[in-house]
């Protein structure tokens, strides 16, 4: 499922190659975030222009709607949204979490799951270890994640404890729901599975909670909940430690990693893979990246950005991206894309999600490069 094709001399960084029932993928990998079955404002035919390999796709959101039924119905989320490539699901965790640990009316959590209330309509709705992983196989991902609790990372040491035990206890269910389910499948057809190391900034946590899943069986480890601290800093001990707790032929999935600068030193601490929203996100309010010059190990200042809704690019003829290899972002220049903010078109929206994932993609492969050369 994973081999590692080559080990940097100079850090932790690594090539390696996973391969899945909708095609194989070359890590390290930058996954877009198709939350609610789709990137905002991009077709499946953008996302093959940009030679996109894998989307991840929200658990929690796609079983609120459409639900799974319907989506089984479609013969899965590949059909559903036309893309035939590689798709991972998370577990919805996240998202339950964070809806129930802002306002704790909105529901609770015990040891047999989460009861909340839907955004949606209010219902009360339940999700356990096993009806996560049961949506995942219904939506068809070719990737899906363990069912864990997530804790704020202002959590003291009892409660990321406490955290981290529930987390150990619903992988082990997961995973005895995963090989129920996964059994009439052949090897090829199978989804990889992975498990969430929680342990917030304790280290002693983390590595308790990696032995623990290691002992389940899994085939790649996540970072559980944000690798910032409540002040915005990057979680580097934490983020290094955990990896080295992770055996070496496993994948080592950095969820939610998503600034550039994250993305390189992870890659240099021996994560392989990472989705965010922030290049979508950040796009559709009008933050563009771009690259400044070439990658190195001081990886902070290679790019810039910029906010196009600024008025100083009102009257900015230049292209929005000269060195593109989409011909919207080559022929559109910066005032007409700032003219597009301000009028409010949808089409602002779509260039500038599409400038940026372009940046990622091209960053990634950079990335590649270097550590095949040894140079990262």
């Amino acid at each position: 499922m994973f081999k590692i094709i080559h080990k940097s001399k100079i850090s932790n960084a690594r090539l390696g190659l996973i391969k899945t029932p909708h095609g194989n993928l070359e890590t390290p990998i930058f996954m877009s975030d198709a939350t609610r079955g789709v990137i905002k404002h991009l077709s499946a035919g953008d996302l093959n222009n940009l030679n996109l390999e894998c989307l991840v796709a929200n658990t929690l959101h796609l079983f609120l709607r459409p639900g799974a039924k319907l989506i089984k119905r479609a013969k899965g989320l590949h059909n559903f949204m036309d893309w035939q490539k590689p798709i991972l699901t998370d577990s919805g965790g996240y998202q339950v979490f964070s809806l129930i640990r802002k306002n704790g009316i909105n529901g609770a959590i015990n040891d047999k799951g989460a009861i909340f209330k839907s955004p949606l309509d209010g219902a009360k709705l339940k999700m356990t270890p096993e009806l996560s992983i049961k949506t995942q196989f219904a939506l068809g991902a070719d990737m899906i994640v363990c069912f864990d609790d997530c804790p704020p990372n202002g959590y003291n040491d009892a409660e990321l404890s406490a955290s981290v035990e529930r987390t150990i206890k619903w992988a082990k269910r997961c995973r005895r729901e995963y090989d129920k389910l996964s059994q009439p499948l052949k090897n090829n057809k199978k989804p990889l599975l992975f498990a969430v190391i929680q342990g917030g900034d304790n280290l002693k946590l983390r590595e308790h909670c990696s032995k623990e899943l290691i002992k389940i069986g899994f085939d790649g480890f996540g970072f559980g909940a944000r690798h910032v601290d409540e002040a915005g800093n990057f979680l580097a001990g934490a983020l290094k430690y955990t990896a080295g707790q992770i055996p070496e032929n496993k994948l080592r999935f950095g969820l939610g990693i998503g600034l550039p600068e994250d993305i390189i030193r992870s890659v240099q601490f021996g994560w392989d893979m990472f989705d965010c929203v922030i290049p979508t996100r950040e796009g559709r309010h009008g933050k563009l990246f771009f690259k400044k010059k070439p990658l190195s190990l001081k990886a902070n200042n290679f790019y810039e950005t910029i906010n196009i809704t600024n008025a100083k690019f009102s009257k900015d003829f230049s292209p929005i991206n000269g060195l593109s290899e989409l011909t919207e972002l080559r022929r559109y220049s910066k005032a007409y894309l700032n003219y597009l903010f301000k009028i409010g078109e949808p089409l602002a929206l779509r260039l500038a999600s599409l400038n940026n994932l372009e940046f990622y993609l091209k960053m990634i492969n950079e990335v590649k490069a270097l550590i095949k050369k040894d140079k990262i």
